[in-house]
């Protein structure tokens, strides 16, 4: 697994999320997109770099599973346990966002999706922001999701506002996703 960033970079990438900008960083397997899930105008710019629809809702990626506390009250033991159990890694899970997040964040959904990862670079740069991060794949919609920064270069060019360094992890496929409450699986 890749090591984390710099401290330099760490900063400058946190003060461009700050200051609503789009940062681009190494996952579990495919590069991201990052920005504040708070801020609306960031949210929109991401959404309009990957031409996104905003009622499809973001994944909101962790650090720790303490910066996504807020969003886990009032689930019973075993869901909590699930949760715990695979986690940090690449397992996004959907559940009730009970309005504590955003629309543009949850989209035209009840539930939000939800990820701690394991990757050091994410977790880095989610402990140094203090919080959530929205996190999708660095690609346009319909793109194949890049593996390597380059392509996210030859993607977005110059409409990025920073780029942490490092290689994505060894997962071969993005985040599988479920739904907590029935245990589908969304995503494989």
């Amino acid at each position: 697994m890749p090591a984390s960033p710099s401290t330099l970079r760490l900063s400058a990438a946190v003060a461009a999320l700050r200051s609503g900008g789009v940062v681009a960083c190494p996952t579990e397997a495919v590069w991201g997109l990052s920005c504040d899930p708070y801020s609306e105008r960031a949210v929109a710019r991401v959404l309009e770099l990957k031409g996104r629809p905003v009622e499809k809702g973001l994944i909101l990626v962790a650090g720790n599973e303490s910066q996504i506390a807020f969003l886990l009250e009032g689930l019973d033991g075993d869901q909590r346990q699930r949760l715990s159990d695979s986690w940090p890694g690449p397992n996004t899970w959907l559940v009730p966002h009970h309005h504590r997040v955003p629309p543009w964040v949850h989209g035209a959904f009840d539930t939000v999706a939800v990820r701690v990862s394991s990757h050091p670079v994410v977790r880095a740069l989610c402990e140094a922001f203090g919080g959530p991060l929205i996190s999708t794949s660095a690609n346009p919609a319909g793109a194949q999701p890049p593996r390597a920064g380059f392509q996210v270069l030859r993607y977005f060019g110059g409409a990025l506002d920073g780029m942490l360094p490092g290689a994505v992890g060894r997962s071969d496929r993005p985040s599988q996703i479920r739904d907590l409450h029935s245990g589908d699986l969304i995503r494989a």
